[in-house]
């Protein structure tokens, strides 16, 4: 607690905007730990549910995996558990201003700049939205069932995903995990693009293992499906950033900006995946789903030219996170397109 005071003084004269923004974070972060409770303990205990039970008992093998066959961290995260009563741990917002699809950024002492703002409390997420949408701002608003805190602190399994499918749980935590071992301040693209690299061959890898073919192939379809959504965005990206560069009058603009989006939610693929989302597609949140799949294919051709050896894999990501942002961007974006065989 004493870290999290020290942080708030050193805050106090930034606005109370800005204080008030970290009390949330830092009350809501340290009520998460006050929640924890050791799975040895929770095993131990006759009265925890036969459900969760199973679920914490998966955990512990997921968390055994990831170190000794992932070569992800071994540390103390993972190993406890705490109940939120809530679905979500966090809300994020991303902002992006009317004719760009540049994320507005937030820079944090810890985690450097990012293209998000979380928020404990749903509601306080969505006012926050609010006011950028009141600036002109694009927002878009959504669930996170868990976060990483770069092991700072020892993250604990929380309610919000341990009931979901095995592969979906074992995505989870590998994702975060990655975190742990490789993390950019100022680069959200290319943390998170290496973080979903990471789950998706920790998942195969735990599923084949498992012997669980039939589950492999459900989740190397679903990841097919999240390929194709990619796709779609990844295509009307482009076309809107064509659009933008434009020197044509605002209103035509946003006329043709408002076509594009209506083209996207109208698709079928959009609209499998968008089941959930408030309010319907716009700047924000292709920033917010660009930062997941950018340059996830760079990284699994980084994988593949280390011929799967997941410590090489490791030591090639790092020497690129050494690199300023636009070499190690350009690099993995070559990892696609054939100008390189290897990354430096």
């Amino acid at each position: 607690m004493k870290r999290a005071s020290a942080l708030l003084v050193a805050l106090a004269l930034s606005g109370c905007e800005t204080i008030s923004y970290y009390a949330q974070a830092v009350g809501g972060h340290f009520d998460l730990k006050a929640r924890s409770r050791p799975l040895a303990e929770l095993l131990a205990d006759s009265h925890t549910p036969a459900d969760l039970r199973e679920r914490l008992v998966l955990a512990q093998s997921l968390r055994e995996f990831a170190s000794t066959k992932l070569a992800l961290p071994d540390n103390g995260s993972y190993r406890s558990y705490a109940d939120l009563d809530r679905p979500y741990v966090v809300w994020n917002v991303v902002a992006a201003a009317e004719f760009s699809l540049k994320a507005v950024e937030s820079c944090f002492p810890v985690a450097g700049c990012v293209t998000y703002r979380g928020f404990y409390a749903r509601a306080d997420a969505e006012r926050h939205a609010e006011k950028a949408r009141e600036q002109g701002l694009d927002a878009f608003v959504y669930g996170v069932p868990a976060y990483s805190t770069l092991g700072i602190f020892d993250d604990p399994l929380l309610s919000t995903f341990i009931r979901w499918g095995d592969a979906e749980v074992a995505r989870l935590v590998f994702h975060e995990l990655a975190h742990q071992l490789v993390y950019v301040k100022g680069d959200t693209a290319f943390n998170e693009s290496f973080a979903v690299a990471v789950e998706r061959e920790g998942v195969r890898r735990w599923l084949a293992s498992a012997g669980r073919s039939g589950d492999l192939a459900k989740f190397l379809q679903a990841r097919e499906r999240e390929r194709e959504f990619a796709r779609l965005l990844a295509e009307t990206r482009t076309r809107l950033e064509a659009l933008y560069r434009m020197r044509i009058a605002s209103e035509e603009m946003r006329e043709r900006k408002r076509a594009e989006f209506e083209r996207l939610a109208a698709d079928p693929v959009y609209r499998r995946h968008a089941g959930g989302y408030v309010t319907g597609p716009n700047n924000a949140l292709l920033a917010a789903f660009a930062s997941y799949s950018q340059l996830v294919p760079g990284f699994e051709r980084a994988l593949a030219a280390s011929n799967g050896d997941l410590p090489t894999f490791y030591a090639r990501v790092k020497a690129l996170s050494r690199l300023d942002k636009a070499e190690r961007t350009r690099q993995l974006e070559d990892q696609v397109s054939g100008m390189s065989t290897t990354l430096r």
